[in-house]
């Protein structure tokens, strides 16, 4: 009976390897990106696209194990979630209100170590952020929301 559940388990792994997720493959900077709507300096870019712009953007550099199911699902629904979140390829369709909401978001979670998330840095020790790029994060995201000029 363990052989045939083993068995099982082994058929179910190798045909889910074929049930492939769309993969978020398009341009990370268009004239829909960050930079056309507010001014970015080149390192708080740089900072974006090292830490941020994997799972909040239209490209992903996808590592190799993410060709292996289920871990690829799992993150093609993280890439997917942090793209809703917000979107540094295309913040043309997001209303102010809820763009003043994501900056302010944005200060907040790098601000408080919550992004990018633990899960990510684990691997991609590169996009752990520094003192220094937290300040510089923050401080372009306060700025930002100034120069949309939203009030409530």
């Amino acid at each position: 009976m363990r052989r045939k559940i083993l068995y099982a388990i082994l058929f179910l792994l190798v045909i889910i390897q074929f049930i492939r997720p769309a993969r978020n493959q398009g341009v990370a900077a268009t004239d829909k990106d960050v930079s056309h709507f507010f001014k970015i300096s080149d390192t708080v870019q740089r900072i974006l696209i090292k830490s941020c712009y994997d799972c909040h953007s239209n490209r992903t550099d996808y590592p190799w194990y993410s060709n292996i199911n289920p871990v690829g699902w799992w993150m093609t629904n993280h890439v997917n979630d942090g793209k809703r979140s917000i979107n540094f390829s295309d913040l043309s369709s997001m209303p102010k209100r809820k763009l003043d909401h994501r900056l302010r978001d944005i200060s907040e979670s790098v601000e408080h170590r919550e992004m990018p998330l633990s899960s990510y840095t684990w691997i991609h020790r590169n996009a752990i952020l520094t003192d220094e790029q937290i300040h510089m994060v923050m401080e372009w995201a306060d700025s930002a929301k100034k120069e949309l000029g939203y009030h409530e």
